[in-house]
């Protein structure tokens, strides 16, 4: 099976604090697929696991790189780019 990859900007205006880090890691076990994510030329991380995406530092802007691997692996990186992209904070 082959792994397809997505360079998305974060939106959210505090980056990928807390919430949104919950809200796109809870995406990602949705899924059931095996998703990393990765920040400039930095190691990859789970992005099932809170604490990896938090632990990337990924600011508002900042382009982070997305790669799932399996079935329907586009339309799981859809629908994450989606929670990437828009601005959990403006509430």
């Amino acid at each position: 099976m082959s792994s397809v990859s997505r360079t998305i900007r974060i939106g959210s205006s505090n980056g990928l604090h807390a919430r949104p880090a919950k809200l796109f890691a809870q995406g990602v076990k949705d899924s059931g697929l095996e998703v990393t994510i990765s920040k400039g030329a930095g190691a990859p991380v789970n992005a099932a696991s809170i604490l990896g995406v938090i632990s990337l530092g990924a600011e508002k802007g900042d382009y982070v790189t997305l790669t799932a691997e399996g079935e329907n692996a586009n339309a799981v990186l859809d629908v994450l780019a989606e929670l990437l992209t828009t601005d959990h904070d403006d509430n």
